[in-house]
């Protein structure tokens, strides 16, 4: 099963934190992460690498969500996220970020579950 194109399966697990290079050198510390760093638009972004394999992300939380304390995030591979994001509201759930194109990567959304937990869902970009 490979995670980035399998149909719910989670693929990517992200950090936003306020302070990414201490983030960077407690997990690399802690678990032997190597990370490699990309501008982003909104600043570097931190790809998490284990044996030279892109496993998640480190980021500074944007403005938009500086009231968020620092915290994980997983991500789940959808076949189309404009129609999960649909089935999460007539499910109950809440779409918090609209589906948004990550431009050589693919499309997300930030959803809501009927009880308040939160979690990511991408739709790749095929490879």
């Amino acid at each position: 099963m490979e995670p980035f194109k399998t149909h719910g399966a989670f693929s990517w697990n992200e950090l936003m934190t306020t302070d990414p290079k201490a983030a960077m050198a407690f997990y690399g510390a802690l678990f032997g992460w190597k990370f490699d760093s990309m501008e982003m638009g909104q600043g570097a972004y931190a790809v998490v690498k284990v044996a030279d394999a892109g496993i998640g992300g480190i980021m500074k939380t944007p403005p938009s969500a500086a009231a968020m304390p620092p915290s994980w995030c997983g991500y789940v591979t959808v076949d189309d996220i404009d129609e999960t994001a649909r089935r999460c509201v007539s499910l109950g759930g809440k779409v918090l970020v609209p589906p948004t194109d990550i431009p050589t990567v693919g499309r997300f959304a930030v959803l809501q579950d009927p009880q308040g937990a939160v979690l990511n869902a991408i739709t790749y970009q095929p490879r």
